[in-house]
């Protein structure tokens, strides 16, 4: 059974940092890009964070740009979320992703990942 947990998340002041990880199991995913999503109540779920099978190339929403990071650590098949100089509007619930093509570039939309995790949530006070 494949599972992508995460965990990490919870309250955290403004200008505050959270790590958040995403552990894999049931399969490796060294060979499929991985990202970060997150909902907000009542707003769709938005792209965060993504990086290639490799770890050699990311890309980021361009509100998260320079403040958050996202990394991968293939021998242990999870994924992270450096957050840094977080905002209010950093809350939501995160969650991460396995795309479901080996070898891709990465993708900003939810179309293209078939393994989600349960989602961790992330409130950030003003």
């Amino acid at each position: 059974q494949v599972q992508l947990v995460e965990s990490g998340g919870g309250l955290v002041q403004a200008g505050g940092s959270l790590r958040l990880s995403c552990a894999a199991s049931g399969r490796t995913f060294s060979s499929y890009a991985m990202a970060w999503f997150r909902q907000a109540p009542g707003k769709e779920r938005e792209f965060v964070a993504g990086i290639t099978w490799s770890g050699t190339s990311t890309h980021y929403a361009d509100s998260v740009k320079g403040r958050f990071t996202i990394s991968r650590d293939s021998a242990k098949n999870t994924v992270y979320l450096q957050m840094n100089s977080m905002k209010p509007e950093d809350t939501a619930d995160y969650y991460c992703a396995a795309d479901s093509r080996p070898f891709a570039n990465i993708v900003v939309t939810t179309t293209v990942y078939n393994y989600w995790g349960q989602g961790t949530q992330v409130t950030v006070s003003s």
